[in-house]
């Protein structure tokens, strides 16, 4: 059987290195590239057409290729053979949903990679998908005081963040506006996605908008 070349993505260097003597000691794959951020994968891929790829969900994006859905979508539009597995720390079903309808080839929680990794290789081994074992939760936007509780959680500055990403700022626009560093920004948003366990910017805007916890 020829060996399937994979590249893997994370701006963890832990799971980088935990992803890559998996990888290796599995002789029916061949690591080619490990990459930091979505550009790093990006042209990773296109210098080596990978078979599989083993990508973080949200990790640090760029405004060619972001990070969450939009990366995703990148792949699956550019790189059609591909079999994809994600990596997440959130479980959200709504987003898993769309991920598997976009054709990706698994999901796996973070915190359940050292039991599901192996069992995932072993399913693209063999050309099939992976079924997660993430659970399925209910959808937070149907209880009220989880909502409230999730962003009573919020700093005032990252609320600040979020009023104005709410009303179409990029984060360079908002980062003048507060008279903050794009990082600092940058920092305090992926914080609040975090704390109201949302995985990329649509399903903030998503969760935001239909939350509305601006409304005063």
């Amino acid at each position: 059987m020829c060996e399937l070349k994979a590249v893997i993505a994370d701006d963890h260097p832990v799971v980088l290195l935990g992803l890559r003597e998996v990888i290796q000691r599995d002789e029916r794959f061949g690591l080619v590239g490990e990459a930091l951020n979505s550009s790093e994968l990006v042209h990773l891929m296109v210098l080596h057409q990978p078979d599989v790829v083993i990508t973080d969900f949200n990790m640090p994006g760029d405004e060619v290729y972001g990070d969450g859905l939009p990366l995703i979508e990148h792949i699956v539009e550019h790189f059609p053979a591909v079999k994809i597995l994600v990596l997440t720390m959130v479980s959200n079903q709504l987003i898993i949903s769309r991920l598997l309808e976009m054709g990706v080839a698994g999901v796996i929680a973070k915190n359940h990679i050292h039991e599901e990794i192996g069992k995932a290789l072993n399913a693209l081994a063999n050309d099939r998908p992976y079924k997660t074992l993430m659970a399925h939760p209910t959808s937070v936007l149907a209880n009220a005081k989880v909502i409230d509780e999730r962003f009573s959680n919020l700093s005032p500055r990252e609320v600040e963040v979020l009023r104005l990403f709410v009303a179409g700022k990029s984060v360079g626009e908002i980062a003048r506006l507060l008279n903050r560093s794009v990082k600092t920004v940058s920092t305090q948003k992926v914080s609040a996605m975090h704390k109201l366990e949302v995985l990329n910017d649509h399903a903030l805007l998503t969760y935001c908008i239909k939350a509305d916890p601006f409304e005063s």
